[in-house]
Protein backbone atom coordinates (compact mmCIF):
# COMPACT_ATOMS: atom_id res chain seq x y z
CA UNK A 1 0.00 0.00 0.00
CA UNK A 2 1.30 3.18 -0.94
CA UNK A 3 -0.01 7.40 -1.25
CA UNK A 4 1.68 10.06 -2.45
CA UNK A 5 -0.36 13.43 -1.09
CA UNK A 6 0.67 17.05 -1.34
CA UNK A 7 0.14 19.42 1.95
CA UNK A 8 0.06 23.04 -0.32
CA UNK A 9 0.86 26.36 1.51
CA UNK A 10 -1.63 29.03 2.09
CA UNK A 11 -1.90 32.84 2.99
CA UNK A 12 -3.80 35.03 4.77
CA UNK A 13 -5.18 37.73 2.76
CA UNK A 14 -6.73 39.46 5.92
CA UNK A 15 -6.83 38.44 9.21
CA UNK A 16 -8.70 40.75 11.75
CA UNK A 17 -8.61 39.71 15.52
CA UNK A 18 -11.82 41.23 17.28
CA UNK A 19 -10.61 40.11 20.82
CA UNK A 20 -10.00 38.06 22.98
CA UNK A 21 -12.69 34.98 24.03
CA UNK A 22 -13.69 33.47 27.37
CA UNK A 23 -11.84 30.28 26.56
CA UNK A 24 -8.48 32.12 26.65
CA UNK A 25 -7.93 31.89 22.68
CA UNK A 26 -8.16 35.06 20.64
CA UNK A 27 -11.23 35.77 18.12
CA UNK A 28 -10.06 35.54 14.53
CA UNK A 29 -11.93 36.05 11.43
CA UNK A 30 -9.27 35.88 8.45
CA UNK A 31 -9.83 34.98 4.92
CA UNK A 32 -7.63 32.76 3.66
CA UNK A 33 -6.47 30.96 0.18
CA UNK A 34 -3.93 27.83 -1.28
CA UNK A 35 -0.52 28.13 -3.00
CA UNK A 36 -0.98 24.77 -4.84
CA UNK A 37 2.50 25.50 -6.54
CA UNK A 38 3.81 26.07 -2.69
CA UNK A 39 3.76 22.41 -0.72
CA UNK A 40 4.66 19.72 1.40
CA UNK A 41 4.78 15.87 0.14
CA UNK A 42 3.61 12.83 2.47
CA UNK A 43 4.73 9.54 1.08
CA UNK A 44 2.71 6.85 3.37
CA UNK A 45 3.54 3.04 3.17
CA UNK A 46 2.06 0.03 4.94
CA UNK A 47 4.75 -0.84 7.92
CA UNK A 48 4.76 -2.91 11.37
CA UNK A 49 4.20 0.19 12.76
CA UNK A 50 3.77 3.85 12.54
CA UNK A 51 6.56 6.11 11.92
CA UNK A 52 7.60 9.58 10.74
CA UNK A 53 11.02 10.76 9.06
CA UNK A 54 11.48 14.30 7.99
CA UNK A 55 13.71 15.77 4.97
CA UNK A 56 14.30 19.09 4.63
CA UNK A 57 13.34 22.47 6.61
CA UNK A 58 14.06 22.77 10.92
CA UNK A 59 11.49 20.10 11.79
CA UNK A 60 11.70 18.12 13.94
CA UNK A 61 9.89 14.42 13.35
CA UNK A 62 9.21 13.54 17.38
CA UNK A 63 5.67 13.22 19.05
CA UNK A 64 4.98 16.82 18.97
CA UNK A 65 5.25 17.05 14.60
CA UNK A 66 1.74 17.90 13.77
CA UNK A 67 1.33 14.87 11.24
CA UNK A 68 2.18 12.62 14.17
CA UNK A 69 -0.40 14.23 16.43
CA UNK A 70 -3.08 13.87 13.64
CA UNK A 71 -2.65 10.08 13.52
CA UNK A 72 -2.78 9.76 17.35
CA UNK A 73 -5.54 12.22 17.23
CA UNK A 74 -7.20 9.65 14.35
CA UNK A 75 -6.80 6.44 16.55
CA UNK A 76 -8.17 7.84 19.29
CA UNK A 77 -10.93 8.33 17.60
CA UNK A 78 -11.32 5.70 15.34
CA UNK A 79 -9.88 3.50 17.23
CA UNK A 80 -7.87 1.76 14.46
CA UNK A 81 -4.15 0.92 14.69
CA UNK A 82 -2.18 3.00 11.94
CA UNK A 83 0.52 1.14 10.53
CA UNK A 84 2.32 3.47 8.30
CA UNK A 85 5.62 4.55 7.73
CA UNK A 86 5.45 8.61 6.86
CA UNK A 87 8.17 10.39 4.81
CA UNK A 88 7.37 14.21 5.08
CA UNK A 89 9.66 16.39 2.60
CA UNK A 90 9.47 19.63 3.75
CA UNK A 91 9.26 22.65 1.23
CA UNK A 92 6.92 25.15 3.14
CA UNK A 93 9.10 27.07 5.54
CA UNK A 94 8.56 26.51 9.18
CA UNK A 95 7.46 29.54 11.30
CA UNK A 96 6.64 31.37 8.14
CA UNK A 97 2.69 32.22 8.57
CA UNK A 98 2.15 29.96 5.90
CA UNK A 99 0.12 27.05 7.26
CA UNK A 100 2.98 24.19 6.59
CA UNK A 101 2.33 22.33 9.73
CA UNK A 102 -1.06 22.29 9.64
CA UNK A 103 -1.40 21.28 6.00
CA UNK A 104 0.56 18.42 6.74
CA UNK A 105 -1.86 17.35 9.74
CA UNK A 106 -5.60 17.90 7.13
CA UNK A 107 -3.21 16.00 4.21
CA UNK A 108 -3.00 13.11 6.95
CA UNK A 109 -6.01 13.05 8.41
CA UNK A 110 -7.58 12.78 4.55
CA UNK A 111 -5.46 9.83 3.67
CA UNK A 112 -5.96 8.10 6.70
CA UNK A 113 -9.84 8.15 6.41
CA UNK A 114 -8.80 6.60 2.98
CA UNK A 115 -6.76 4.21 3.52
CA UNK A 116 -8.58 3.07 6.85
CA UNK A 117 -11.79 3.04 4.93
CA UNK A 118 -13.29 5.18 7.91
CA UNK A 119 -15.36 7.12 6.39
CA UNK A 120 -15.75 9.80 8.57
CA UNK A 121 -17.47 12.53 7.24
CA UNK A 122 -16.53 16.11 6.78
CA UNK A 123 -17.38 17.82 10.33
CA UNK A 124 -15.87 14.98 12.11
CA UNK A 125 -12.70 15.92 10.41
CA UNK A 126 -12.73 19.44 10.76
CA UNK A 127 -13.36 18.74 14.49
CA UNK A 128 -10.65 16.70 15.05
CA UNK A 129 -8.57 18.97 12.55
CA UNK A 130 -9.55 21.47 15.32
CA UNK A 131 -7.78 19.99 18.23
CA UNK A 132 -4.38 20.48 16.45
CA UNK A 133 -4.43 23.81 15.40
CA UNK A 134 -6.97 26.61 14.36
CA UNK A 135 -5.85 26.64 10.50
CA UNK A 136 -6.01 22.34 9.82
CA UNK A 137 -9.64 23.18 9.34
CA UNK A 138 -9.14 25.03 6.26
CA UNK A 139 -6.90 22.28 5.02
CA UNK A 140 -9.50 19.64 4.59
CA UNK A 141 -11.66 21.97 2.38
CA UNK A 142 -11.08 23.16 -0.69
CA UNK A 143 -10.72 26.89 -2.24
CA UNK A 144 -10.58 29.99 -0.87
CA UNK A 145 -12.38 30.61 3.08
CA UNK A 146 -13.36 32.89 4.90
CA UNK A 147 -12.65 31.67 8.63
CA UNK A 148 -14.12 32.58 12.30
CA UNK A 149 -13.99 31.75 15.65
CA UNK A 150 -10.52 30.10 16.11
CA UNK A 151 -10.81 29.20 12.53
CA UNK A 152 -13.32 26.31 12.84
CA UNK A 153 -16.24 28.40 11.77
CA UNK A 154 -15.52 28.06 7.82
CA UNK A 155 -17.46 29.53 5.25
CA UNK A 156 -16.49 29.40 1.07
CA UNK A 157 -15.83 32.75 0.16
CA UNK A 158 -14.72 34.17 -3.34
CA UNK A 159 -11.76 35.85 -4.42
CA UNK A 160 -10.14 35.82 -7.95
CA UNK A 161 -6.35 33.96 -8.59
CA UNK A 162 -3.15 36.66 -7.00
CA UNK A 163 -0.06 36.56 -8.87
CA UNK A 164 2.40 37.02 -6.02
CA UNK A 165 5.75 37.08 -4.41
CA UNK A 166 6.77 35.34 -1.00
CA UNK A 167 10.00 37.10 1.07
CA UNK A 168 11.20 35.19 4.21
CA UNK A 169 14.32 36.13 6.34
CA UNK A 170 16.04 33.05 8.01
CA UNK A 171 14.67 33.56 11.15
CA UNK A 172 10.89 32.37 12.18
CA UNK A 173 8.18 33.54 13.86
CA UNK A 174 6.10 31.72 16.75
CA UNK A 175 2.43 32.16 16.71
CA UNK A 176 1.56 32.09 20.06
CA UNK A 177 3.96 34.65 21.04
CA UNK A 178 2.46 37.08 18.02
CA UNK A 179 -1.05 36.27 19.44
CA UNK A 180 0.47 37.04 23.01
CA UNK A 181 1.57 40.46 22.38
CA UNK A 182 -1.00 41.67 20.30
CA UNK A 183 -3.46 43.61 23.16
CA UNK A 184 -0.54 45.58 24.39
CA UNK A 185 1.62 46.18 21.47
CA UNK A 186 1.62 49.44 19.66
CA UNK A 187 2.35 50.25 16.04
CA UNK A 188 5.70 51.78 14.58
CA UNK A 189 6.19 55.23 13.35
CA UNK A 190 6.24 55.04 9.44
CA UNK A 191 4.61 51.92 8.58
CA UNK A 192 1.06 51.93 7.24
CA UNK A 193 -0.71 49.22 8.94
CA UNK A 194 -4.50 50.25 6.91
CA UNK A 195 -6.29 47.28 5.00
CA UNK A 196 -5.13 48.15 1.21
CA UNK A 197 -7.84 47.12 -1.70
CA UNK A 198 -7.03 45.15 -4.16
CA UNK A 199 -9.13 43.35 -6.89
CA UNK A 200 -11.97 44.07 -4.63
CA UNK A 201 -9.97 42.51 -1.74
CA UNK A 202 -9.33 44.65 1.43
CA UNK A 203 -5.71 43.17 2.47
CA UNK A 204 -5.20 43.94 6.32
CA UNK A 205 -3.09 41.95 9.06
CA UNK A 206 -3.88 42.59 12.69
CA UNK A 207 -0.54 40.56 14.06
CA UNK A 208 1.39 42.83 11.78
CA UNK A 209 1.84 45.80 14.42
CA UNK A 210 2.76 42.79 17.50
CA UNK A 211 5.11 40.92 14.95
CA UNK A 212 6.92 44.00 13.45
CA UNK A 213 7.42 45.23 17.26
CA UNK A 214 9.45 42.62 17.76
CA UNK A 215 10.80 41.84 14.32
CA UNK A 216 11.75 45.56 12.58
CA UNK A 217 13.17 43.85 9.45
CA UNK A 218 9.77 42.62 8.92
CA UNK A 219 8.52 45.60 9.00
CA UNK A 220 11.42 47.17 6.68
CA UNK A 221 10.27 44.13 3.97
CA UNK A 222 6.68 45.20 3.91
CA UNK A 223 7.72 49.45 3.60
CA UNK A 224 9.92 48.29 0.89
CA UNK A 225 7.96 46.03 -1.05
CA UNK A 226 5.16 48.61 -1.20
CA UNK A 227 7.64 51.47 -3.19
CA UNK A 228 8.51 49.30 -6.08
CA UNK A 229 6.69 50.19 -9.26
CA UNK A 230 5.79 46.05 -9.61
CA UNK A 231 3.84 45.54 -6.16
CA UNK A 232 -0.34 46.27 -5.79
CA UNK A 233 -0.05 45.65 -1.99
CA UNK A 234 2.06 43.48 -0.01
CA UNK A 235 1.44 42.64 3.75
CA UNK A 236 2.33 39.47 6.29
CA UNK A 237 0.99 36.68 6.27
CA UNK A 238 -0.31 34.67 9.13
CA UNK A 239 2.11 35.49 12.35
CA UNK A 240 5.07 35.62 9.53
CA UNK A 241 7.88 35.77 9.43
CA UNK A 242 6.82 35.73 5.36
CA UNK A 243 5.79 38.62 4.00
CA UNK A 244 4.07 38.55 0.59
CA UNK A 245 3.64 41.00 -2.62
CA UNK A 246 0.76 41.09 -4.62
CA UNK A 247 1.91 41.52 -8.33
CA UNK A 248 1.13 43.31 -11.22
CA UNK A 249 2.38 40.55 -13.63
CA UNK A 250 3.56 36.98 -12.60
CA UNK A 251 6.65 37.86 -15.04
CA UNK A 252 7.97 40.32 -12.29
CA UNK A 253 8.84 38.12 -9.53
CA UNK A 254 12.06 37.08 -10.33
CA UNK A 255 13.33 40.29 -10.96
CA UNK A 256 12.24 41.77 -7.83
CA UNK A 257 13.34 39.00 -5.55
CA UNK A 258 16.72 39.36 -7.01
CA UNK A 259 16.42 43.26 -6.58
CA UNK A 260 15.39 42.14 -2.63
CA UNK A 261 18.35 40.02 -1.73
CA UNK A 262 20.25 42.55 -3.20
CA UNK A 263 19.05 45.54 -1.39
CA UNK A 264 17.55 43.87 2.03
CA UNK A 265 18.79 40.41 2.50
CA UNK A 266 21.54 38.62 0.73
CA UNK A 267 19.87 35.07 2.43
CA UNK A 268 16.47 35.63 2.17
CA UNK A 269 14.50 32.80 0.78
CA UNK A 270 11.87 33.37 -1.85
CA UNK A 271 9.29 32.25 -3.68
CA UNK A 272 6.86 33.10 -6.74
CA UNK A 273 3.49 31.43 -8.00
CA UNK A 274 -0.28 31.91 -8.14
CA UNK A 275 -2.72 32.50 -4.92
CA UNK A 276 -5.30 30.07 -6.04
CA UNK A 277 -8.77 31.96 -6.58
CA UNK A 278 -12.23 30.80 -6.76
CA UNK A 279 -12.82 27.47 -8.71
CA UNK A 280 -9.21 26.89 -8.89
Amino acid sequence: MHMRVEAPAKLNLSLRIPGKREDGFHEVETLMVRLPGLADDLTIEAAGSFGLEVEGGRVEAGPDNLVTRAVRAFEDRTGTDCRYRVRLEKRIPAGAGLGGGSSDAAAMLKALNELEETALLDGELRELGAGLGSDVPFFLGSGPCLCRGRGEIIEPAETPPLEVLLLKPAFGVSTAEAYRRWASSKPLAGVRYEPQEVAGLSLVNDLERPVYEKYRFLAEVKCWLREQIEVRAALMSGSGAAVFAVLHEAGMAEGLARRARRELDPGMWWWAGRAAGSGE
